[in-house]
């Protein structure tokens, strides 16, 4: 008996001193993610805009269906952005829209894949009177015509890094008009 007694004394002083070192382990944060995602937009060095319209003026919008859910942040919507003023570069490799942020998480989540994203419609003008090129790129519906300047989205491109952190690169490019809307997905580490 007596040695029982005491050894539930000496596992008592035991269990103290591992306790705090397993509730600091069981509470430390765990890494969770946020995304950002940017757009830029190019032409094809074959492009209409490029060999007719160097230097000319014009806008462009497009639509992006964006679904990223998680149990601490669900977004599901369609984000338009429009880039009302710019300017058609003298040479290809210069983007029509410099890199810019779509959209970005507040909320910092448990890791569950990339946000799935879609560039849906691209449309806008380059120049003004008779050499106007109108751009009207949809993509692709079951049931119905393919559209004339068909929009492919998901084109998958090589992973990258660059000053804003690793991202994951998407492609959605118009058949006629030839202009490219690349989207970049940035996951962000962060604490839960």
């Amino acid at each position: 008996m007596r040695f029982r007694a005491f050894w539930h004394l000496a596992l008592v002083p035991f269990a103290v001193a591992l306790a705090p070192a397993g509730t600091a382990l069981g509470a430390a944060a765990e890494l969770g993610v946020r995304h950002r995602i940017d757009v830029m937009i190019s032409a094809e060095p074959d492009a209409p805009v490029l060999s007719r319209l160097k230097g000319a003026r014009g806008e462009l919008t497009f639509t992006v269906r964006l679904s990223a859910n998680s149990k601490e942040s669900k977004f599901f919507g369609m984000l338009r952005p429009s880039f009302p003023d710019i300017v058609v570069p003298d040479g290809p490799g210069k983007p029509l829209v410099q890199q810019t942020k779509l959209w970005e998480e507040d909320v910092c989540h448990q890791r569950r894949g990339l946000p799935k994203v879609t560039v849906t419609q691209l449309g806008g003008h380059f120049a003004q009177g008779e050499g106007r090129i109108e751009i009207s790129a949809i993509n692709r519906h079951i049931g119905v015509l393919v559209p004339p300047d068909e929009l492919t989205p998901g084109i998958k491109l090589d992973q990258g890094s660059d000053s804003f952190g690793l991202f994951y690169a998407f492609r959605a490019q118009s058949r006629n008009s030839r202009l490219n809307v690349d989207l970049k997905i940035y996951p962000i580490d962060c604490f839960l």
